[in-house]
């Protein structure tokens, strides 16, 4: 090597001992004892070269965690604006206890709506939609405040004691308990005619409420239930229903997780943990969204005694959906909920408690189509940003193998 000649290499190597003879060494024993592969002298292939992992990550995942965030807040929108116009005919079907046409199959409302849309415009489907919030609103802000000030928990998990879990179910039948005069208030503004009645104020919802609240008594002249009558009733549905809310969610994530696994090993591409692939928001999805409505098949025929026990003696009166085209009170006399259902056996029969069926239908019809779109819509354009995003990167060549190769911090 230039500049070493005077040195005289042997004499190093003889009194060091422990050195290379710099003549005799192989670059190969040198690179096993650093933990490369072998290297040819001459040149080396790229198949020989340690493999650099790429540093551009995999956004798989995080595309279809945007998806399904995406799909979940359509979802809730369409449960709260889209289906209140299928809630209002729901509703008022359920309260009319001499109609004649109880609406079991979608296809016997639509004339039904062309009536009401042309006598009153479009906008009478709508009608009670602030109420509706504003008690959603009111019973999120019931259990947060319930929560705080007392020990029962808001969330329960698969890890919470049974102490906790029975605590839980106590905050929500006193938040049912609490909130139903509201619900009352808004039911009344969701079914009563808007040509035969005044349109409520922004905030009449509470007032008449708290006023049915205080009322405890009933009213004595009327035939208006008490408050107390009705408050058992109220928390055996609402929990009840909310348990069995729960254990369908439960059950139907379980067996998506199963199948969606059993997809992922028939292609080979199991994940060791299902949430990495960004699958988890779409499955919690899906599972509320049978939760909801096996809950609302199961109890319908509870419901529609509720609203009818709800809205007795309050003076309302309410479009005439047998065809659209007039008004009509309801006038009922029920001292409690197994007289009405009683009275509901005997004079309208079984199908009597699921009139307005029909509507359940189309709401739930339209919320899984508008969730379906959105997904759809959101997968192609993330296909789209994900096809020009590696369009865009620059494409790698294989450059030539330099003759200097690295052997530890030593340039060859």
């Amino acid at each position: 090597m230039a500049g070493l000649e005077k040195y005289n290499l042997d004499e190093y190597s003889a009194e060091a001992g422990g050195y290379w003879d710099m003549r005799e060494t192989d670059l190969s024993d040198i690179t096993r004892g650093y933990g490369y592969q072998e290297i040819s002298n001459d040149y080396a292939t790229t198949s020989n070269l340690p493999h650099i992992p790429s540093e551009e990550p995999d956004n798989d995942a995080t595309l279809k965690k945007f998806i399904g965030t995406g799909v979940s807040l359509v979802s809730l929108i369409a449960e709260n604006l889209l289906s209140h116009p299928f809630v209002v005919l729901r509703r008022q079907c359920q309260v009319h206890n001499t109609s004649k046409r109880y609406h079991i199959l979608p296809i016997t409302l639509v004339p039904v709506i062309c009536h009401l849309h042309s006598h009153q415009g479009l906008t009478t489907l709508w009608k009670g939609l602030g109420s509706v919030l504003l008690v959603r609103g009111m019973t999120l802000g019931v259990e947060d405040v319930l929560s705080k000030v007392t020990p029962w928990p808001k969330e329960i998990t698969r890890e919470s004691s049974l102490k906790s879990f029975f605590q839980h179910i106590f905050l929500k039948g006193v938040t049912f308990s609490l909130i139903m005069p509201y619900y009352c208030a808004s039911l009344v503004e969701t079914v009563q005619s808007d040509i035969a009645s005044e349109k409520p104020g922004m905030f009449d919802v509470i007032r008449e409420g708290t006023m049915r609240l205080f009322n405890l008594s009933g009213n004595a002249k009327g035939r208006m239930l008490p408050i107390w009558i009705l408050v058992l009733p109220t928390i055996t549905f609402g929990v009840t229903r909310y348990l069995f809310s729960l254990l369908v969610k439960a059950g139907t994530f379980r067996i998506l997780q199963v199948k969606q696994k059993e997809i992922k090993s028939s292609t080979g591409t199991l994940p060791k943990n299902i949430a990495n692939i960004g699958l988890l928001p779409d499955l919690e999805l899906n599972a509320s969204i049978v939760a909801i409505i096996a809950s609302d098949i199961a109890f319908y025929p509870f419901e529609t005694i509720l609203h009818r026990l709800y809205l007795q003696g309050t003076r309302t009166i309410v479009d005439n959906l047998d065809n659209g085209k007039s008004v009509l009170p309801i006038l009922t006399n029920y001292y409690g909920p197994v007289e009405c259902y009683e009275a509901c056996l005997s004079t309208e029969g079984v199908l009597g408690l699921y009139k307005g069926f029909g509507a359940l239908l189309l709401q739930y019809t339209a919320h899984i189509f508008v969730v379906r779109i959105t997904k759809f819509i959101l997968t192609e354009i993330m296909g789209i940003y994900r096809g020009r995003k590696s369009s865009s990167l620059p494409v790698r060549t294989q450059n030539p193998v330099s003759e200097n190769y690295f052997v530890g911090n030593t340039l060859i």
